[in-house]
């Protein structure tokens, strides 16, 4: 194992082996093979970029062994900050085939999370775009240089190239395999058991923790993900969310690129571009967040365009509440799939065979007939059936501890190797999970324990309401009382007094009443497009500090 992570107990990992969870090969072994039987298939689109299965091969063999030949191969790490692209895949697939790490960042990571994140992995490499969307990267990666002694390759992408940077257009464009043959990636082939990528937390509260996936577990994960969410072999699948976040990469790009699909790109995630692609491309599946499905179906885009290829749209990131999932039915079809998972291993699907009530109302059931799991109070007790309490999991493809990180392992993982999610979930009579919000989500108004998934989801039922999230502002009296954060449809109007006389006719108890309502143009959301309820914390208690100086006026809501 790379020094700095947590291996599997040995007789856990043979039962895993045996049992056929794990293969033994890795994942770049995989891919060659699926290149080799689909070569004539069409592997990925990226606007007016079209290359087959051949095609995609002969890159990944040759950057691989441009890699290889700079040093970039056997566990180093590399920086990947590269927005969807070819060059992304064809770079993350070279990694995978010379044993180096990709570190899965996004675009929208800057300077502060980029240096901690090299120094903490001890970074060898760096993908770059020059520019994407107004931000020059090639300065950033100037200005880090110096600071980064270890960092020995910086790669940019997309043309222009600073002093002492790579182009990756060199490297792709070079047939080095005519001088050395790529038969001697054979010999830089890693372990199954290594690390293949290295995914971050979702670092709501402080810098993201690195977690270690291995070809044996990620490959695994992949498979499963993909069946289950109903991305089949002879699918098409559009990527618009970041294509290395744990849920477009291995529910999307990296199962389908193994089993002969098509992966279709988007730098965008206007409903107008999202439901063009799905038209012209013939897409089957489709991953978001709820944030763009709901943007999306307030567009006229996805009322009047030809969307009847789409067989899934698997929807995770965040819960999908039950009023905005109905929509989704009906105006789509019986097409949804929620999903509930995170980058340190369990995920859950509802099945095209659930009732539908139940795809509506739940975020699915463990994927893995090896996966475990529990539904814990404060002390690790189970709760009963019903009853909301902290999900904890283990199982083939859920990490045993973060990457170099032993005080963490010891808060986040219990001595018999489950993870603590952090999750507040309930079990719903079909067996499906219900997800209640993170622990911190859990609104503590004087002792009374209130989901702010749970108001969030009737405060959607509101005619007027086209977003909502309800979080916790801090009060002297009661500890905490409920603030909601809205936006409103296109004429839509609401007040406090309005929200909670209709939230009363819904039945809901008194003390779950938001008493406090923001009226606002947008809500903020994370690199990944889910709602940032960090900053919407940080916004009420400025505001509240900001009032108890007579800086501002209370809103009249």
């Amino acid at each position: 194992m790379l020094e700095g992570t947590v291996a599997w107990p040995s007789d856990v990992a043979s039962r895993y082996r045996a049992r056929g969870y794990w293969r033994g090969v890795s994942i770049g072994d995989v891919f060659e093979e699926a290149a080799q039987r689909h070569a004539e298939r069409e592997a990925v689109i990226e606007d007016a970029k079209r290359v087959t299965y051949r095609e995609l091969r002969t890159l990944v063999n040759r950057v691989a062994l441009h890699f290889a030949e700079r040093g970039i191969c056997s566990g180093r790490r590399v920086i990947f900050q590269l927005p969807n692209s070819l060059e992304a895949i064809v770079a993350y697939f070279a990694c995978l085939k010379v044993g180096a790490i990709p570190i899965a960042c996004l675009p929208a990571h800057r300077q502060f999370e980029i240096e901690h994140l090299a120094r903490f992995t001890g970074a060898f490499a760096w993908l770059i775009p020059a520019t994407y969307r107004e931000f020059n990267f090639i300065s950033m990666a100037e200005d880090l240089r110096e600071k980064l002694p270890e960092l020995r390759e910086i790669i940019v992408t997309d043309g222009a190239c600073g002093k002492n940077l790579t182009s990756y257009d060199d490297l792709a464009l070079d047939p080095i395999e005519q001088r050395r043959s790529p038969a001697a990636l054979n010999a830089l082939r890693p372990r199954p058991d290594f690390p293949a990528v290295f995914q971050l937390s979702g670092g709501s509260t402080g810098l993201p923790k690195v977690i270690p996936r291995t070809h044996n577990d990620y490959l695994y994960n992949s498979y499963l993900l993909a069946s289950q969410s109903g991305f089949c072999a002879d699918g098409t699948a559009l990527i618009a969310l970041p294509m290395m976040h744990n849920f477009p990469l291995a529910g999307g790009v990296q199962p389908g690129l193994l089993r002969g699909a098509r992966i279709v790109l988007a730098h965008k995630t206007d409903p107008e571009t999202i439901a063009n692609l799905i038209e012209s491309e013939g897409v089957t599946w489709l991953c978001a967040v709820p944030a763009m499905v709901l943007n999306w179906l307030n567009s006229p885009a996805f009322r009047h365009s030809d969307l009847s290829s789409l067989r899934s749209l698997a929807v995770g990131g965040a819960r999908l509440h039950p009023e905005p999932a109905r929509r989704v039915i009906g105006t789509l079809g019986p097409v949804l799939t929620q999903v509930y998972g995170m980058a340190e291993g369990l995920c859950c699907t509802t099945r095209p065979d659930d009732p539908e009530e139940v795809i509506i109302e739940t975020q699915g059931r463990p994927i893995s007939e090896a996966d475990e799991f529990r539904i814990v109070d404060e002390r690790l007790n189970e709760v009963e059936p019903g009853e909301i309490g902290e999900l904890i999991t283990r199982g083939p493809y859920t990490i045993r501890g973060y990457y170099k990180a032993p005080e963490h392992n010891r808060t986040n993982f219990t001595a018999d190797g489950f993870y603590r999610t952090g999750d507040m979930v309930r079990l719903h009579p079909s067996g499906n999970l219900v997800i209640e919000g993170r622990n911190k989500d859990l609104i503590n108004r004087g002792g009374e324990k209130i989901s702010a998934e749970e108001v969030e989801n009737l405060i959607l039922s509101h005619p007027a309401v086209l977003s909502a999230a309800v979080v916790a502002m801090p009060d002297p009296l009661m500890g905490e009382r409920s603030c909601a954060y809205v936006t409103l449809r296109q004429g839509g109007t609401l007040d406090l007094a309005q929200l909670n006389r209709f939230l009363e006719h819904k039945g809901i108890a008194r003390f779950k009443l938001p008493e406090r309502l923001e009226v606002v143009a947008s809500l903020p959301v994370t690199a990944v497009g889910k709602i940032s309820k960090k900053d919407l914390r940080d916004d009420i208690k400025r505001k509240l500090q900001e009032e108890g100086a007579g800086l501002t006026r209370r809103p009249s809501s």
